[in-house]
């Protein structure tokens, strides 16, 4: 254990706390079993140490993956019982999906050792809720999602800018918009983002950053989705088949049966295919109503999850009309209701009517429709109900 301890102190003296993501004030510490999921490459185990670092007493405080060549010959709960009998308080766990029987271990080590502090990473491809032993009274769970607009703005810039609620930014957008302006360009940063935006390590090395996701994509499917899914070669190719169909086509309503054809596989079994994509962090389903909503369910319309592997996926095929959707779609996801609208684009919180498009977009299709707002593209400040959908960035 000694060595684990060491090489934590060596992560923590290297740290910076100069950029940090929105979750990090937003776990409550106070829990004893807390869970933060997000897609590989989105900046979990950097958050995990941050709060180590910023938040615990780092003396009390173990940091460790579960991958770490240690669990080859020793238990978690062991390592566990031992942090705890010498006084530690703070387990901090990354990558637990990458552990047999972690959910196990977790649930003892929770009963058991009630002064420990633990909280763990996972692939959001990790059903926690569903887990083999039961974690869904203990565990609060929190999901880290890929960079807002406002974050990759930090990050690029070093300004730090304010975080803008949705129901602000519906009032006030205007003048949101008029002060944004002064300190930054967001049209040019907006252009960015979308190419190369979504994750953290667009620092590390921006002309690698394609390959680079390329790389994240294969490991999701091969590594992150085959450790709960256990699935075999022939199933994984064919999950990689289906992404690159929906790339190339996405935001799209599927065709089921044309799909499952064009994949090799039956109707069933691509629906549970695309539900795991969506597990995965790599794409997003959509429905009109949310309501009865079933296992074998299709969605009534498929986007990939961020611009960003849209660029990187369906390359020439890529249509700014869909990215800007792609866009709205999943700066909302996770923080509001976000349906497929009857009359337009999207529904948020079965209330508010959007029309995404671009400068000279009309407002046609809402004329007639209460609370309904168009969201452009390729505008600095909005007027009425015309609003840059930029803004919506900064909702996180």
């Amino acid at each position: 254990m000694e060595e684990l301890q060491f090489e934590f102190q060596q992560k923590i003296a290297q740290l910076s706390l100069d950029f940090q993501r929105y979750l990090i004030d937003t776990v409550d510490l106070k829990n004893r079993l807390i869970a933060i999921k997000g897609a590989r490459g989105s900046g979990k185990t950097t958050l995990l140490l941050q709060i180590a670092k910023q938040k615990l007493d780092t003396d009390k405080t173990l940091y460790v993956s579960l991958d770490h060549i240690y669990f080859f010959e020793n238990k978690l709960y062991y390592l566990a019982k031992e942090f705890s009998d010498n006084g530690g308080e703070n387990l901090l766990l990354d990558e637990v999906h990458k552990y047999p029987n972690w959910s196990r271990e977790i649930k003892l080590i929770y009963d058991n050792f009630p002064s420990l502090k633990v909280i763990f990473t996972s692939s959001s491809m990790l059903e926690i809720y569903k887990a083999e032993s039961d974690l869904s009274r203990r565990a609060v769970a929190y999901n880290l999602k890929e960079l807002s607009f406002r974050e990759f703005i930090a990050l690029e810039t070093g300004i730090e800018l304010p975080v803008k609620s949705f129901e602000d930014i519906l009032q006030n957008h205007n003048q949101i918009a008029t002060d944004l302006v002064r300190k930054i360009k967001p049209l040019a940063l907006f252009s960015k983002y979308l190419k190369m935006g979504a994750y953290p390590y667009f620092k590390e090395n921006e002309a690698e950053y394609n390959q680079k996701l390329l790389n994240t994509i294969n490991l999701i499917i091969e590594i992150d989705i085959n450790a709960v899914e256990d699935l075999n070669y022939e199933t994984l190719v064919k999950l990689k088949k289906l992404l690159i169909s929906i790339a190339s086509s996405a935001p799209f309503t599927p065709n089921i049966t044309k799909l499952s054809e064009k994949v090799g596989v039956s109707r069933n079994t691509l629906v549970q295919a695309i539900k795991i994509l969506d597990r995965a962090g790599l794409v997003n389903q959509l429905y009109k109503d949310t309501s009865g909503i079933g296992v074998l369910t299709k969605p009534e319309k498929l986007f990939l999850n961020n611009t960003n592997l849209m660029y990187v996926l369906a390359k020439e095929n890529t249509n700014i009309g869909n990215v800007r959707e792609t866009f709205f779609l999943n700066q909302f996801k996770g923080l509001k209701e976000i349906n497929l609208s009857e009359e337009s684009d999207f529904i948020i919180d079965k209330k508010y009517t959007f029309e995404i498009g671009g400068k000279n977009k009309s407002k046609k299709q809402i004329t007639n429709l209460e609370n309904a707002f168009i969201a452009k593209d390729s505008i600095e400040i909005g007027f009425g109900n015309n609003i840059p959908v930029w803004l919506f960035g900064f909702m996180y």
